[in-house]
């Protein structure tokens, strides 16, 4: 007898007899039945329901699409129904408004516990769990097509594009490294960094009141070379680089994806025009829901959004906060290593609490996310899904990048001058960048998130569900006792096989309609990190590649071995997060040309290189020509303009102390040369992008969205239809 198969599970507590919720549920579950519903049921410590769809609803559902899954026509076998098909023609009726309540709602009010399709014990999924869920196949092609077999198009889309961004983030890694390693190799050879290095006698201004002494620049002749090793020549090709790179990344998954929907049958799949007949089949009196829009709550949920946005600009000026307090109480530390490197350990642990509020704000910003979706009340659960996306990604974006944004653009810019600092709550300073630059402070930053993210949050993402697994598995093991009945072996022996794969799936960790969601959020936020700062760390492609790897595997292992089962759903694209990776991919552009022409010291060694330098005074006799830059970039400031409650310990010798800054000695006003910086800073931000901003035009128009191959497939078919006729 062949074993049965169930389309959907139902789990309920057992309510006692004659409630509210025991009612809901009989109500709910006859009227499934009254549709021709086959319903089976199993007691243990929970009510368990296996539902499964009459064979109408697949043939009128194929007949009003006319569906070019013919196959499935032929319904004498339960797996000749493609997968979406099934699961999106099934799934319709639950959330139907002609039952007593819908599936959702009876959810919300605890009648059932939970609903879920079975992983169940078939040749394909076992190939999965073998050839494509385990550590050993990290390196091998992934399965598409049986991806798609298994968990529908919009899964097996998910993978082929994280398969094609990994593949693609080679050709951005390898430059990376090359840039990094370059950088490494002349990390002794720089001019700057020499001369910060043989500056034993140039006398700094104190880091923080009274308690900081003087210092010589000489001290921190290491960070100077690190500097030089990520801010060099190299980082402004290599962002030009990534802006051509993220574009033909996006232009070239276009064509893939053009190619991989078309070998589905997917290409011209219309959404609505599905969701239009899967309502018809439910109700053939169904009159649609028509388009609707109300400026009042468009009004109110963009105002909840900037009050949001608000508030996570405001964590960030914690952060700042923080960092400027630590560096402070850091200063006057007695632990002499701590005391001397204040301003790199609050950087590091600014990174880490940085990293701790983006775990916390990820929770908060989901939710607020979804309240605000309710509140507009969108047509359909795409609609719903494409203005979730929008409002979490925004918010995300603010978590992750609002402290970077601070330390890349403001740091050291708005801290005034000594004897004339801005202070927070007219006690601590603002932080000053390093004499080389304040580059460095955005490479760590960037590089502690990073690793923590890919490695902390990853394991834990992996971990919680396979750890809840394993103390499952072993309270199954336990032997139970089991009642027989007399005579009915059989039926008994086929209960306990439901019961046992009923149970083993229930107790599996459980999905939403945004688990998916959830692994494309992630994948967004870390192309974000691959490609807008990348000018201040170009190791970021490569971190992200390695992570990609084994991301692939263990998303393929939580899904298959970890997870219940994904209710399937069609898709011919990512949907609404192309239209995000190409917004990060304008961004990514504005943001690198900000760190070349601001964070970093490029454009102020070029001005004076070509204007100031010995080189153009006619004194070059075989002198390089970044010669006096450090000495050039520094103010001088007379001690006893210190204000009286701030003055520091008495100097090393002399009466003055330097400062980076372009400021005249004697009413520290801005000099000449300051406004010259601003100028080539201003004309380089502006030239940059419009170059990358015109390359990415021009890549965008050279390689087409569609194949070639893909329309003459089309035009080959129209002509035979209209042959035939």
């Amino acid at each position: 007898q062949a074993k049965e198969k169930w389309d959907f599970v139902l789990v309920s507590d057992i309510h006692e007899m004659g409630s509210e919720k025991e009612i809901k549920r009989k109500k709910f579950l006859d009227e499934l039945s009254k549709k021709g519903f086959a319903i089976k049921k199993i007691e243990d410590e929970k009510l368990f329901y296996g539902v499964r769809a009459p064979k109408w609803i697949f043939q009128e559902y194929q007949w009003l699409l006319r569906n070019p899954d013919s196959r499935s026509l032929h319904l004498d076998a339960h797996g000749d129904v493609p997968v979406t098909t099934r699961w999106q023609s099934f799934t319709n009726p639950l959330h139907s408004a002609l039952l007593p309540e819908k599936l959702d709602d009876l959810e919300k009010k605890k009648v059932f516990e939970a609903s879920f399709p079975l992983h169940e014990k078939e040749e394909l999924r076992e190939f999965l769990k073998e050839k494509w869920a385990r550590w050993r196949g990290v390196f091998h092609h992934q399965p598409i097509e049986k991806i798609r077999c298994y968990f529908g198009e919009n899964v097996a889309l998910y993978f082929a594009w994280l398969g094609w961004y990994t593949r693609l983030l080679g050709f951005a890694a390898l430059p990376g490294l090359l840039v990094f390693v370059t950088g490494i190799t002349i990390f002794s050879s720089s001019q700057v960094s020499k001369e910060i290095c043989e500056a034993n006698d140039t006398i700094m201004c104190p880091l923080c009141d009274q308690k900081c002494p003087f210092w010589l620049l000489s001290d921190t002749c290491t960070y100077a070379k690190v500097t030089h090793m990520v801010d060099n020549e190299g980082t402004v090709l290599f962002a030009m680089y990534m802006a051509i790179w993220a574009t033909v990344f996006l232009e070239l998954w276009k064509r893939k994806r053009a190619t991989v929907v078309t070998d589905w049958d997917m290409y011209g799949w219309d959404e609505e025009e599905e969701d239009l007949a899967l309502q018809l089949i439910n109700n053939s009196h169904h009159e649609p829901r028509r388009y609707r829009h109300s400026y009042f709550r468009s009004t109110i949920v963009l105002i909840l959004g900037l009050l949001m946005i608000v508030v996570l600009i405001g964590i960030a000026h914690a952060l700042v906060i923080y960092r400027v307090v630590a560096t402070a109480l850091f200063s006057q530390s007695t632990f002499e290593p701590l005391r001397e490197q204040a301003n790199t350990a609050a950087v590091v642990t600014g990174a880490v609490l940085h990293y701790i509020t983006i775990v916390i704000m990820t929770k908060v910003n989901r939710k607020v996310a979804l309240f605000l979706c309710d509140l507009e009340k969108p047509r359909t659960f795409s609609q719903h899904e494409n203005n979730v996306i929008v409002k979490i990604f925004t918010f995300q974006f603010f978590t992750n990048f609002s402290s970077l944004i601070y330390i890349a653009f403001f740091l050291g810019r708005i801290n005034g001058h000594p004897g004339n600092y801005v202070r927070i709550a007219g006690k601590w300073r603002l932080e000053e960048c390093h004499p080389s630059g304040c580059i460095t402070d955005l490479f760590i930053q960037m590089a502690i998130i990073m690793l923590l993210k890919q490695t902390i949050s990853n394991a834990v993402e992996y971990l919680k569900p396979w750890i809840g697994h394993k103390l499952c598995t072993r309270q199954q093991q336990r032997p139970k006792k089991r009642s027989l009945v007399v005579g009915e072996e059989e039926e008994e022996e086929e209960e306990d096989s439901c019961k046992r794969q009923w149970l083993s799936n229930y107790e599996l960790k459980e999905v939403d309609t945004f688990s998916l969601f959830n692994e494309f959020l992630e994948m967004a936020i870390q192309y974000s990190f691959t490609t807008i700062f990348v000018a201040a760390f170009p190791l970021a492609p490569l971190l992200a590649f390695f992570n990609n790897i084994f991301e692939i595997h263990t998303d393929a292992m939580k899904m298959m071995r970890l997870h219940r089962r994904m209710v399937p759903r069609k898709a011919n694209d990512i949907g609404i997060w192309l239209q995000v990776l190409e917004a990060v991919g304008i961004l990514a552009v504005i943001g690198n040309g900000l760190v070349i022409a601001i964070t970093s010291d490029f454009i102020p060694v070029q001005v004076y290189k070509y204007t100031y330098s010995p080189c153009m005074t006619g004194n070059s006799t075989g002198v390089d020509c970044s010669t006096g830059y450090i000495n050039h970039s520094l103010s001088v400031f007379r001690i006893r303009d210190f204000e009286n409650y701030t003055k520091p310990g008495p100097a090393l010798t002399g009466l003055c102390c330097r400062y980076r800054d372009y400021r005249n000695a004697d009413d520290y006003s801005y000099t000449v040369q300051f406004w010259h910086i601003f100028a080539a800073r201003l004309a380089f931000l502006i030239l940059f992008e419009h170059v990358a901003l015109c390359v990415k035009v021009i890549a965008a128009w050279y390689i087409p969205d569609v194949p070639q191959s893909v329309k003459n497939k089309f035009l080959f078919k129209k002509h035979r239809m209209l042959h035939k006729k």
